[in-house]
């Protein structure tokens, strides 16, 4: 998948800032290339929680960010994500006393 594809999906309108951003991204989070597709999934399936994958501008990882409106849609995505990263065999560092988690690559 292309940079820019990946982007679309993500929600972005690509530009060369964004893909130098995904670049980095790419390069930083650990066999990418095996968890990309999970990555997008993930992005679908958090929709109904109020929950997305973003592009980190803090770290070069992607990162999620639950923003569900009740404790209960909360709830679900935390486990949605918590799925994911078993199932996927994918590590993610959750920030303390956030919503947020990055994903830092996949792992063996």
């Amino acid at each position: 998948m292309t940079r820019e594809a990946m982007l679309k999906q993500l929600g972005y309108t690509p530009n060369e800032a964004l893909e130098q951003q995904l670049e980095a991204i790419e390069k930083n989070t650990k066999d990418y290339e095996k968890i990309q597709k999970h990555i997008l999934d993930l992005h679908d399936h958090l929709k109904v929680n109020n929950g997305y994958v973003a592009l980190s501008n803090s770290k070069e990882y992607f990162k999620i960010k639950i923003e569900s409106p009740t404790p209960e849609l909360a709830q679900e995505a935390h486990e949605k994500v918590k799925h994911f990263g078993e199932k996927f065999k994918v590590t993610l560092e959750k920030l303390p006393n956030k919503d947020t988690y990055y994903i830092i690559g996949y792992h063996h």
